[in-house]
């Protein structure tokens, strides 16, 4: 496509409009930097939702791709492969944990994790079958399938795609008293992000994933942490739970594990969790190929090094107290975030979440709004201290015209 607006045409009137993006068509992009079908350069300050966190075409990523590819992509879980003994062990290692069940989107994996914790309710801890309950926070963000939008409180995600799957008891993130009201002899598990990220960044109060922890193992409940978004690096650990010295049963895992090149995702938990399925129970025949194992092994291995998740927190520290500035100001009215992640409040009166992302877009500056007035940073750990800065000062720009 010639032009912006031809691009935009075409995918109009053949594509489902299930998403409304910003006016910008991407042709390339390298590190934190998207290049348009017109020339045009824009710095990324959305990272793919965290998919990116390794930024755009990281030469490690692609090498592993392309040396896989000329090997084999695909064998389908009916046979062995040669990386997926070494995918497993070495993201168990990461984890903490024994056991790994591999699959492909983050909304696969929080499926499978569901399924994990009815069966292991019903097969370990002797829930009625059937009886199962599982307790989330109101605001979540877990995925869009049938069963996920269930426990959704978003009425966009949630309207008529009823009926709702049964079995949740939605409470407020962030309150431990309520969790600990909802919390019955049939509950299974509590299903939580540690930093709800499609809720505009929301950081639970200090101690409240410890209590989280801590209620559960007293009341035989899995933790499940969905750390799809807050994991991997982004909030300047490996996982956003150990900020409170927190380790859940299970890990729920994608976007940063497939490095912006191919879905990863992954169920991560001990072998008195995971092993409670046998063959033929549940599966994908994506779930763990060939590509994806090499990608995600070098996830890992770049994970390991702790560069990634020091920059985020270099670079973070240095995020915030820039965004923190401006709040108070007229324009920012609050910031919230851990790590190169924010949540940044716009005051109605300036303009919409939508309109400022618009208008960054022109300035140069790509991210993304939520719920009205709010709007998304999350850069790939790769950026600059420049470019934050030059991303930054647009955006000071964008705000004070």
């Amino acid at each position: 496509m010639s032009t912006t607006a031809d691009a935009i045409r075409a995918a109009d009137e053949h594509s489902a409009h299930n998403y409304h993006p910003l006016p910008v068509v991407v042709s390339s992009a390298e590190g934190a930097w998207m290049t348009d079908v017109e020339g045009r350069r824009y710095l990324d300050m959305l990272a793919g939702y965290s998919a990116l966190n390794f930024g755009h075409g990281n030469r490690r990523l692609i090498d592993a791709a392309r040396e896989q590819l000329e090997r084999v992509t695909l064998t389908s879980r009916a046979f062995h492969h040669d990386r997926f003994a070494d995918f497993c062990t070495q993201l168990a290692e990461l984890c903490g944990k024994e056991m790994v069940l591999p699959m492909n989107t983050g909304a696969e994996a929080v499926e499978t994790a569901v399924k994990t914790a009815r069966k292991w309710g019903y097969e370990v801890k002797g829930v009625p079958d059937g009886h199962a309950k599982i307790v989330v926070a109101a605001d979540n963000f877990h995925g869009r399938t049938t069963t996920i939008v269930s426990f959704s409180t978003d009425p966009e995600a949630r309207g008529h795609f009823g009926p709702y799957t049964p079995g949740f008891e939605i409470v407020p993130y962030g309150d431990l008293t309520a969790l600990s009201r909802a919390v019955t002899e049939n509950t299974v598990a509590v299903l939580l992000e540690p930093i709800q990220g499609e809720a505009g960044v929301l950081v639970p109060p200090a101690g409240y994933l410890a209590g989280v922890r801590e209620l559960t193992r007293e009341r035989n409940v899995l933790f499940i942490a969905d750390e799809i978004q807050s994991g991997l690096g982004r909030t300047g650990a490996t996982f956003a739970c150990e900020h409170e010295g927190v380790v859940p049963d299970v890990y729920v895992l994608g976007k940063a594990l497939g490095g912006g090149v191919v879905p990863v995702s992954a169920v991560v938990a001990d072998r008195d969790v995971l092993g409670v399925f046998r063959p033929g129970e549940h599966g994908s025949t994506f779930g763990g190929n060939p590509l994806a194992c090499a990608v995600a092994l070098e996830v890992i291995a770049m994970l390991r090094s702790g560069e990634y998740q020091q920059r985020a927190t270099e670079l973070g520290d240095h995020l915030h107290r820039e965004l923190n500035l401006m709040v108070g100001g007229g324009a920012v009215t609050a910031v919230r975030g851990r790590g190169l992640w924010a949540g940044v409040d716009i005051d109605p009166s300036r303009g919409t979440g939508r309109q400022i992302s618009e208008r960054l877009m022109e300035a140069g500056v790509l991210v993304k709004d939520t719920h009205g007035s709010t709007i998304r940073i999350a850069p790939p750990l790769v950026i600059s201290k420049e470019d934050l800065d030059w991303g930054l000062d647009r955006l000071r720009s964008v705000l004070a015209g």
